[in-house]
Parts: structure tokens; sequence; C-alpha cells
């Protein structure tokens, strides 16, 4: 069986009610596979746990009891490509009495063998409106004070998150005590206002690289983060009705460039200034690269 926060694998049913308390730890055996995450594991904890027969037909009151165990391997994509393959016969030869959980942040990176022997399930991101709910309830408990802007804001920023949520409306709190407005939620989680991408994209659009080349100068001294920067613009873009696909084709590629370089490195003015060169060609319908003639 295979959790994902973003997916989720199952080999076979769970139980509808919890397990006896006290036969929890007897059947319940969880790692954090980014820690344990070696063959060795695979081969001592893993395997030993696993091989461990069960009995059936345990039952106490109102807690059933299956006729199995559960290994559950909190972020999985973290283990090596070795302890991953030697999961693979230790799930087959203990399947009739072990049941496996997988939970991963990334699905590219769990082998395919793997995967092939599980369930996939994805997680999407929490509405709004429940995101909203949750907030409203710790505000209530906490004494903090939060009005409608502010609480839209919130949702907007967490992308369906509720602990980034929550992290936010915490280290709003203890900067600004408890009554807590969108710029201060702003403020703690690091999103560019929207005058300076605004600004930006106006300036890309204008064609004027001077202009560009100043808006981009603007955001490096304030210190925003490019990388956070490259995702607002994605998004503005993305959802822009006056540019083509074409166009978009073209920003979003020189934006996937960007991001790539900065996570090697690369500095972050020379990055967002080609970023900002290459949207103001496909915004002005330019040439892809520029041509010199000698």
């Amino acid at each position: 069986m295979w959790l994902t926060r973003t997916r989720s694998f199952v080999s076979s049913p769970t139980p509808s009610r919890p397990l006896m308390p006290e036969l929890y730890k007897s059947r319940v055996l969880e790692l954090n596979a980014s820690d344990d995450r070696g063959i060795n594991v695979v081969r001592t904890k893993i395997k030993d746990f696993a091989a461990v027969a069960v009995r059936s037909g345990q039952h106490g009151g109102d807690y059933p009891c299956p006729p199995y165990k559960i290994i559950i391997l909190d972020e999985a994509d973290s283990m090596t490509e070795d302890a991953q393959n030697a999961l693979r016969r230790t799930m087959e030869t203990y399947s009739k009495v072990t049941r496996f959980f997988f939970l991963c942040n990334y699905i590219s990176r769990i082998i395919e063998p793997l995967a092939s022997r599980c369930a996939k399930f994805r997680f999407k991101p929490l509405s709004e409106e429940i995101v909203s709910s949750r907030i409203l309830h710790i505000c209530n408990e906490e004494g903090l004070s939060l009005d409608a802007e502010a609480l839209s804001t919130l949702s907007s920023i967490s992308q369906g998150d509720l602990r980034r949520a929550i992290t936010y409306l915490q280290g709003a709190a203890r900067l600004f005590g408890s009554t807590i407005s969108s710029k201060d939620l702003l403020s703690v989680s690091g999103v560019i206002p929207q005058e300076f991408l605004g600004a930006l994209y106006a300036a890309c659009k204008s064609g004027d690289f001077d202009l560009a080349n100043k808006e981009v100068n603007n955001v490096i001294a304030e210190g925003y983060p490019v990388s956070q920067m490259l995702v607002q613009l994605f998004e503005l873009v993305v959802e822009a009705d006056d540019v083509s696909d074409e166009q978009k084709a073209r920003i979003c590629k020189s934006l996937a460039a960007a991001d790539k370089c900065l996570v090697d490195g690369a500095d972050e003015y020379l990055q967002l200034l080609d970023v900002a060169s290459n949207t103001m060609r496909a915004l002005c319908n330019m040439p892809q690269e520029f041509s010199y003639e000698s």
C-alpha cells in the first residue's frame, strides 16, 4: 500500500475501525525514510517486522483486528534506489501478513517496479472554504482578530496547505500582535507585493529594456527572493487572457531555465534580468534570439 502527500498507493483495503490500542505497537511500524533510508534498514527492521506472522480473528469490543500488519514509510522518495529495489521482494514475499504505505512528495523518485505494485492516490490542496473555516476556529480559540481581507489573503498565499497557513498566522501573531492585517501576512510569508510584480510585468509589456532593468533592480534592492518572483510571474502569465499560447510557452520556457540556474547557484539579478528580457521579447513579438551582424 502506498500513500503520498500528492498521491497514495493501496495494495489492499484497510480496516474501517482502528486497531486495538494494545496491539498498535506490534502491528504498526512507522519509519521516516529520509533518516532510515538505506538498504540495511530494509534488510533488518522492515524485513524482520514484515516476516512475523499474526493471529487472525482477534476482537476486543469495538476493535476488530485485521489479519495483517502495517509498515508506514514517510518521505519514501528519499530512500536510495538500492533500498527501494530491496523492498520489491519483501513486499511480494510477505504480502499475506503485511501491508505497506509509502508517503512521498515526488512520485517520480519512486522506482517504477515499486510503483507498479501499489495503488496510487493523489491528495489535492484544501479548498479555500476549508482553510478559512479552520483558520477562523484557531483565531477564536487564540483570541486573534482577522478581517475578511486578511483571511482571503492567507487562504491565497497558503495555496491550500493548511499547515503553511497556520505557520504564517503564528508568525504574524508573534510579530504584530492579536490584530493581523493582510499586509502583516504578506510580510511574514515572503510573497512579493503585487505592486512590484505588476511593475515588472508592465515594463516587459512596454518593450523598454531600461525600464525593465530598473524594475529588476528594485526587486533585488528590496531583498525579495527571485525564485518567489518566478512563481508569481508564472501564475500571472498563465492566467493572462491577452497573452497567446505561443507567448506563454516562450515565457514559461525562460522561467524554467532560470529556476534551474537558481537551484544551481546562479546570480539572482542576472537570472531575473534574463527572464525579464525573454518575457519582453515574447510579449512584444520580438525574435526569440537576437541576431548580431558582423
